[in-house]
């Protein structure tokens, strides 16, 4: 699955690098302090696990929209929602309960100009809220997580106002396992997040 993943993610990079390339018409349109962006997102937990119960939570694709504001040509703030997720949760690969994330995450970004391709960078935080959580008796979660936040990716504008998008998130997302009100360990799921998908400046 990684290996698709990763040619999934290096043919779409190939692509907007290969349209980058094309003549210059309606690219360089930057205009409007706001972008809209729908994004089919690939979730890569880490499962960094220190209970001794070596646990996980499945990986899996799930829609992704993130509104954006433009403080000056270069600085965005970028909000990015989903509605809760649900996984899977495992010891040892078997299933021992699901539970529900909706991790909301806002970032300070840095977009470079001057170029038909539109790269960024970005840093800030993430929260995380845990929900429908169903374990076996007696073990329970934090029901939230905070952490920080990283990201690269580009945007391809393609004329009015319209734009396509690659890109790649590492966000701390954990919790604290305990079973019996005793503390067992923390869980971490620190994922990374791929995504392709487009946007709408005004």
């Amino acid at each position: 699955m990684l290996r698709r993943l990763t040619t999934t993610a290096a043919a779409a990079l190939a692509a907007v690098t290969a349209l980058s390339l094309a003549p210059a018409t309606t690219y360089a349109q930057d205009t409007g302090n706001w972008v809209v962006r729908a994004r089919a997102l690939y979730l890569d937990s880490s499962n960094d696990d220190s209970t001794g119960l070596d646990l996980s939570v499945n990986n899996k694709w799930f829609p992704e929209v993130d509104i954006s504001y433009f403080m000056t040509p270069n600085w965005a703030l970028e909000l990015i929602l989903t509605y809760p997720q649900e996984h899977d949760v495992s010891a040892g690969g078997t299933k021992i309960g699901t539970l529900k994330q909706l991790p909301p995450t806002l970032t300070l970004q840095y977009h470079f100009t001057g170029m038909p391709v539109r790269p960024y960078l970005g840093a800030g935080i993430n929260y995380t809220r845990f929900s429908s959580v169903n374990l076996p008796a007696g073990v329970t979660i934090d029901s939230s997580s905070w952490g920080f936040a990283l990201n690269a990716g580009l945007d391809y504008p393609i004329g009015n106002g319209w734009l396509l998008n690659v890109d790649v998130k590492k966000v701390q997302i954990g919790t604290t396992v305990k079973a019996g009100g005793a503390t067992l360990g923390d869980f971490d799921v620190d994922p990374w997040l791929f995504s392709v998908g487009v946007g709408y400046r005004f």
